[in-house]
């Protein structure tokens, strides 16, 4: 702290005037109350032999009050600022200055023709004089603070008359920081409409909000309804846009009560509301106590759900986190991410990809991690379709490479992120998926490793994700483009994903595969719909929705376990799991592999189509993919689509392996 400011004598000087000033209030308060004891006490009809004992006790309790008013440096506080402790002071000084007042007139003076009635009077009164102008200033100083504050503020109503709603109230009643001056409450039960809570009219429904809008020119609504569904949220946004007002979502009751700073914590409406997916609750126990103390390994780390598994991961405290990646930059910046906000924690950016062998066994070995999360693998749907052999390389054998380390050097968990397109795969994407678990699940009788994979769907926000897509063909004015009306899609939060993968592995002991609980399937066409009223503008009239039909390799609709996959519950509600049978021995797995790797080095289509519908028969290769497989070489070694229709897929495809050219 720097020097105090010099005392001036003028400051000096207007203390003093301000201090007797407030003295002089007291002591008129004091006189006014002992005169006032009096009248009562003889109903406004004083006789002339008691102004004598009117006379001698003004001047008593005024002297004794005073003394303690100076005692207790109660006449020091601002008036504007009354608080309790000072309220206390206050009846605390009255008190003893009446008691000791009352005591020199009864036993020192014995002074005659005082009722005993008017001791209790004169202290009474003498309370609510002195407390009473005190709050009488605070309150008018504040209504004149608030009047002049009101100019820069903005209306706004509370959409959720309920406890969230309350909390919400009471702290931008405190924090005038907000700027916010709360017309009042909406709120869809018809019983609540009327009330008067926390001085606050709940003034309608929902329905009602144009209309109150209009009427107490509202210029925001902050939505305070934490157990909105899905639907209902979609609902209040479309009544706030048709309303032309702002919205804002606060936080949970929950969080209110924790005490952060709300201010921060007011925020756009974002397109997980709209899912009415509920915050995911995690034994933060078990995960702990498989996790600390630990060093753990992602592969895939600078990507969307590696990065956050890194994030999450951190909180549980670790020896160290080892994120491998080939992609430097993002890896640059999540081991700045991961140093700021977790220096607890070492954390070592490993530059390597997964389809060399050897890259791999020796950063396991260097870092001898006791768990190892591989995200890592080719994603997206249409492009994998259009590089099948990097699926491949990537997907199979580079899941193969991490596994067979891990097993190798002694990691005792493998946890493989895999996906809902590895049921009933139509992608090459999803059908590398899906021997990638068969291959982690004929490993699991190899070793001491435990192998468990989780499956789950669509991220949102994540790198290449349906969402942010639309949110730039928003920003650009539009078209909005979908595939289908119809299709369908699960969905999921970053962080949810990662916690879960987290909570799966936490329960797991070896070959199971983890489902996580991904709620409804939400149509792609409702949820570009719902991304278009978020940046408060309405569908079909100031942006276009238009249907470009299936990519390569797309379904209408994802499934997350096959009907002859018993799932099972686990400890956790999220989390569903099944065991089966290995489908590859060692012996099928080398077999599988050398005939996988001899069909990769000649890059042939159509043979890897066949192979992979002989280990997955619920395969079912888009006809996109057929017309490469069934594709003959001219002289011009030019590649010539052959049309087959999709049904004779098959057929078409063994036959065409029987030419002896294919057999080599």
């Amino acid at each position: 702290m720097g020097p105090r400011p010099p005392v001036t004598q003028e400051f000096q000087v207007q203390r003093i005037r301000r201090w007797f000033a407030v003295y002089l209030l007291d002591l008129a308060a004091f006189a006014a109350a002992a005169v006032l004891a009096f009248e009562l006490r003889f109903d406004g009809a004083l006789p002339a032999q008691s102004l004598q004992a009117l006379r001698t006790a003004l001047c008593v309790w005024m002297a004794s009050k005073c003394a303690f008013f100076l005692l207790g440096a109660v006449s020091r506080g601002s008036w504007r600022h009354t608080s309790p402790s000072d309220a206390f002071r206050i009846v605390a000084a009255n008190s003893a200055g009446s008691i000791v007042g009352g005591v020199i007139l009864l036993e020192v003076m014995a002074a005659p023709g005082i009722p005993r009635s008017v001791y209790v009077l004169d202290w009474l009164l003498s309370c609510l004089l002195t407390l009473g102008g005190r709050l009488i200033v605070r309150f008018a100083a504040g209504a004149v603070i608030r009047s002049q504050d009101r100019a820069g503020q903005t209306r706004i109503l509370v959409y959720g008359a309920g406890a969230a709603g309350l909390a919400l109230l009471s702290e931008l009643k405190q924090n005038q920081a907000l700027k916010c001056d709360v017309v009042g409450f909406i709120d869809d039960d018809t019983a609540k409409v009327g009330l008067i809570l926390d001085g606050k009219r709940v003034l309608g429904r929902g329905e009602d909000l144009r209309a109150l809008a209009d009427k107490y020119v509202v210029r925001r609504v902050l939505i305070a309804v934490p157990s909105a569904t899905g639907a209902e949220m979609v609902r209040i946004l479309k009544l706030a846009t048709e309303a032309h007002v702002e919205y804002r979502m606060v936080p949970s009751l929950g969080e209110l009560v924790k005490g952060r700073e709300l201010g921060r914590q007011i925020r756009e409406v974002a397109v997980e509301d709209l899912l009415g997916r509920k915050p995911v609750r995690l034994d933060l126990d078990r995960i702990r106590e498989r996790v600390q103390g630990r060093v753990v390994m992602v592969t895939g780390a600078a990507g969307s759900i590696g990065s956050e598994i890194c994030r999450q991961i951190g909180r549980f405290h670790p020896v160290a986190v080892v994120g491998f990646d080939e992609a430097e930059t993002p890896l640059f910046h999540l081991e700045q991410e991961m140093v700021k906000n977790f220096p607890e924690v070492a954390f070592f950016p490993e530059i390597g990809s997964i389809t060399r062998r050897e890259c791999l066994s020796r950063i396991i070995e260097h870092y001898q991690p006791s768990i190892l999360y591989h995200a890592a693998a080719y994603k997206h749907v249409p492009l994998m379709e259009r590089h099948v052999f990097a699926a491949v390389e990537t997907n199979i054998f580079g899941t193969w490479n991490v596994a067979c380390a891990a097993l190798e050097r002694g990691v005792e968990d493998f946890v493989m992120i895999s996906t809902d397109k590895a049921v009933r795969p139509t992608s090459m994407m999803g059908a590398t998926k899906r021997v990638a678990e068969m291959l982690i699940r004929g490993l699991q009788m190899q070793g001491a490793t435990k192998f468990v994979a989780v499956r789950f769907g669509n991220v949102l926000g994540s790198n290449g994700s349906v969402v942010p897509t639309f949110k730039e063909q928003i920003a650009a004015g539009g078209p909005v483009t979908v595939t289908h009306p119809d299709i369908t899609r699960y969905f999921m939060t970053i962080p949810e994903a990662a916690q879960l993968v987290l909570q799966a592995f936490s329960i797991g002991k070896g070959g199971e595969v983890f489902v996580l609980e991904m709620g409804e399937a939400v149509r792609i066409a409702d949820l570009a719909r719902n991304l278009i009223l978020l940046s408060g503008l309405e569908p079909d009239r100031d942006i276009e929705i238009q249907y470009t039909g299936l990519r390569p390799g797309e379904k209408m609709f994802e499934e997350l376990n096959l009907r002859d996959e018993n799932m099972a519950p686990t400890a956790h509600p999220k989390i569903r799991s099944y065991v089966s049978e290995a489908t590859f021995g060692a012996a099928e797995i080398k077999t599988f592999l050398r005939r996988l790797g001899a069909i990769a080095d000649t890059q042939d289509v159509a043979r890897l189509v066949l192979l992979l519908k002989e280990v997955i028969p619920d395969y079912n290769p888009g006809s996109d993919l057929l017309k490469t497989a069934l594709s003959v070489r001219s002289d011009h070694g030019a590649w010539h689509a052959v049309q087959v229709p999709h049904a004779q897929q098959e057929t078409a495809i063994a036959a065409h392996l029987t030419q002896p050219a294919l057999l080599n």
